[in-house]
C-alpha cells in the first residue's frame, strides 16, 4: 500500500486538481470540434490547450510536452516538503509519444531524453524511469510505484502522466477509423469513436503509512493474448486484472469503477463484459473521456486523481455523452452525477498491445486489501534459474555459447526466423523492434526446452530500452509526408497515413506480440531508460515478480535504432520461490 500526499491535474479545463474537478462538477467539457486543424483533411473533436494556455505553460529551454509535465509536477510538489534531490525519491514518467513533434528536426524525440530533461529541471538526482505501455501507461506507472515503494526500494515516488496531441498522433488514430467528428459517447448505443486530448497529471506517493489519506492498495496488469490493437471479445485480460486486485471480494465497499470508456465500439463492449464477468454488475461505472478526451499516457493518472477528488466530495461523476446502454455487459451507468458515502473505487484501463490494468484506491483507514511488503532491496535474482540470449547485428549467443551466423542486420533476424522458427508468417508484418523481440524470445524459449506443456505457464514479459519505437516512428512519419502541416491539405503531398505502421509506434507492442504468440495472459510491461541501468532494471523486475503472480519472466534490454544498430539481451527467469 502506498499513500498519496499530493496531486495535480493540468488540462484545458484548469491548472489545478480543484479547478478541473469543479469544471467536471459543473458539467463543463474541454472538447471542441476542429476542421482542417494542423492541415489535417478530416474533422475531429479533441481537448486541446489554447494558444494562450500554451504560452502560460511554456518554460524557456523546454518543449511543449516537457513544460506541461514540469508545471504539473511543480504544483504537486508545492503541496509537500519533499526533497526531490534525495536518493530515496524516484521520478516515474508515463507517456506514449512524449516529444514526437521533434521527429525529423534533429533533436531526440524519445521519452527517455524528455524524462531526463524534466528530472534535471525539477532537481531529481535518481535516474528517471519512463513507463511506455500504450494507453494503460498511467495505471502501469502507479502500479510500478506501488511495487517499488512497497518493496522498500524507495520511500517516495513522483508519478507524472503526460501527452500532447499533434498531426502524428491524430492522423494515426484517424487512420484506424477510431476518431469521432463530434463529442464522444462512452458506452452509448450510438457511440462512433474516441476524442483525443492533452493533459498532465501528477501524484506524489510515500511509503510511510498515513491514516486518513488516499492510498493505492493493490494494482495489476494482465494481457489479453488476443490481438495487438483490438481488445479481447470476452474481456479476458481486463477480467484477470480485476480478479488479481480482488475486485469481487470488495464490491460492496466500492463507490464506483472508473472505466477506460473510450467510446470506441470494441473497447466499451470489452470493458462491459469484463466487469460483468468479474461479478461487478451492481457497482456504478463511469468514464471521463467526455470531459477530457483520451489523454493517452496521462489518462490513467488524470482519471485516478479526479476520481479521488470525486470520492472525497461523495460524488460519482456522470458519464458525459452517455444516454442509452449500447454494450452487452450488464453495467450501471448514468449521465448525471450521483452521491456516495463509500470511500473505495477501482480505476481500470486497457490499451494497444493487449494490455489491461486495474488498481484499488481507498481512504487509508478503510482496509479492503491485505497490504503486502517485499523487502527485495538491491539483491539480484535470488533462487531464480536463468537462461540468457544476446543477439546483435552480426552475432548470437545463447546461454553464453556463441552460435554461428552468416547474415547481418535485419537479414540475420529473417534468416534466424526461417531456419529456427518458420511457422508464424505474421513475423513479416511486424516492425523491426517486434521482429527482434519475437526472434530473440523464440530462440530463448527453445533453449529453455519450452514445449507445448509450458505454454499455459504464467509468464510475464518485462522489457526495457532507450530508443522506444523510433524505427516505426520514422516510418509512420514518412507515411504522412514531409510537408508543413500549417499548409492546407490540398497543397500537401505524400499524405497517406498507414494504420499498419501506426499501431507499431509504441514500444510495448513487442511485448504484446510475444504474449499473443503463446496466448500468455500474465503481465506485459515496457519501460524506457536514458541509459541502461542493470540495478534499476533488477529492482523493477524483482518488485514486479513479487506481486504480478507469474511463475517466470522474460525480461531484458531490447533496443533497435536501425538495421545495423540493435541488441536483444534477454533472460528467461524461473521463479523457484512460488
Amino acid at each position: 500500500m502506498i499513500y498519496r500526499i499530493a496531486d495535480n491535474v493540468v488540462s484545458p479545463l484548469g491548472m489545478t486538481t480543484a479547478e478541473n474537478f469543479q469544471a467536471l462538477k459543473a458539467g463543463r467539457s474541454a472538447l471542441c470540434r476542429y476542421k482542417h486543424h494542423w492541415g489535417l483533411p478530416e474533422t475531429f473533436t479533441a481537448s486541446l490547450f489554447s494558444e494562450a494556455q500554451n504560452r502560460e505553460l511554456h518554460i524557456p529551454s523546454l518543449t511543449r510536452f516537457e513544460s506541461l509535465a514540469v508545471r504539473s509536477v511543480q504544483d504537486a510538489l508545492q503541496q509537500t516538503t519533499l526533497d526531490v534531490a534525495a536518493s530515496n525519491v524516484i521520478f516515474i514518467l508515463s507517456t506514449t509519444k512524449a516529444n514526437i513533434e521533434l521527429l525529423g528536426e534533429g533533436a531526440d524525440p524519445g521519452p527517455a531524453a524528455a524524462a531526463e530533461r524534466i528530472a534535471r529541471y525539477l532537481g531529481f538526482t535518481t535516474q528517471p524511469l519512463v513507463v511506455c505501455n500504450a494507453c494503460i501507461s498511467g495505471v502501469s506507472a502507479i502500479v510500478l510505484a506501488e511495487r517499488l515503494l512497497d518493496a522498500g526500494m524507495y520511500d517516495y515516488a513522483v508519478v507524472c502522466g503526460a501527452d500532447v496531441q499533434n498531426p502524428f498522433t491524430v492522423s494515426g488514430f484517424q487512420s484506424l477509423k477510431a476518431v469521432a467528428e463530434d463529442d464522444c459517447r462512452p458506452f452509448d448505443l450510438e457511440r462512433l469513436g474516441l476524442n483525443l486530448g492533452e493533459a498532465a497529471a501528477t501524484i506524489v506517493f510515500q511509503r510511510q503509512e498515513k491514516t486518513g489519506c488516499w492510498a493505492v492498495e493493490r494494482g495489476a496488469v494482465r494481457n489479453d493474448g488476443y490481438h495487438i490493437s483490438a481488445p479481447s471479445k470476452n474481456g479476458e485480460g481486463a477480467r484477470l486484472a480485476l480478479e488479481a486486485i480482488g475486485a469481487e471480494d470488495i464490491k460492496d465497499q466500492l463507490a464506483f469503477i472508473n472505466a477506460h470508456g473510450t467510446a470506441t465500439m470494441f473497447n466499451d463492449q470489452m470493458e462491459s463484459v469484463a466487469i460483468a464477468r468479474a461479478g461487478l454488475q451492481e457497482v456504478p461505472v463511469n468514464a471521463l473521456k467526455g470531459y477530457f478526451g483520451h489523454t493517452l499516457g496521462a489518462a490513467g493518472v488524470l482519471e485516478t486523481v479526479l476520481s479521488i477528488a470525486a470520492a472525497d466530495d461523495h460524488t460519482i461523476l456522470g458519464t458525459r455523452g452517455f444516454e442509452e446502454l449500447g454494450v452487452s455487459g450488464k453495467i450501471r451507468l448514468s449521465s448525471q452525477h450521483t452521491t456516495t458515502n463509500k470511500q473505495s473505487f477501482i480505476k481500470m484501463i486497457s490499451g494497444f498491445g493487449g494490455g489491461n490494468g486495474a488498481i484499488v484506491v481507498s481512504k487509508a483507514h478503510v482496509s479492503t486489501v491485505e497490504n503486502r511488503s517485499y523487502h527485495v532491496g538491491n539483491a539480484t535474482f535470488p533462487r531464480w534459474e536463468q537462461h540468457a540470449l544476446l543477439l546483435q547485428p552480426s552475432s548470437l549467443k545463447i546461454d553464453n555459447e556463441p552460435v554461428a551466423v552468416t547474415e547481418q542486420g535485419m537479414a540475420l533476424l529473417t534468416a534466424l526466423y526461417k531456419q529456427r522458427i518458420g511457422d508464424y508468417p505474421k513475423y513479416y508484418k511486424m516492425d523491426a523492434l517486434s521482429r527482434l523481440g519475437f526472434v530473440a524470445s523464440e530462440l530463448l524459449l527453445q533453449a529453455a526446452g519450452d514445449g507445448e506443456e509450458h505454454l499455459s505457464q504464467h509468464t510475464a514479459v518485462i522489457l526495457f530500452n532507450r530508443s522506444s519505437s523510433i524505427v516505426a516512428d520514422r516510418q509512420y512519419q514518412a507515411s504522412i509526408g514531409d510537408a508543413d502541416f500549417a499548409t492546407p491539405h490540398a497543397l500537401r503531398e505524400n499524405f497517406f497515413p498507414s494504420p499498419s505502421v501506426f499501431v507499431y509506434t509504441l514500444p510495448n507492442i513487442v511485448t504484446g506480440e510475444i504474449a499473443l504468440r503463446h496466448g500468455w495472459h500474465s503481465e506485459t510491461s515496457f519501460y524506457i531508460l536514458g541509459e541502461r541501468n542493470d540495478e534499476l532494471m533488477h529492482r523493477v523486475v524483482s518488485a514486479s515478480l513479487a506481486e504480478c503472480g507469474a511463475d517466470r519472466v522474460l525480461t531484458g534490454w531490447i533496443d533497435y535504432e536501425d538495421d545495423q544498430h540493435f541488441v536483444a539481451d534477454l533472460h528467461l527467469i524461473v521463479n523457484n520461490n512460488n
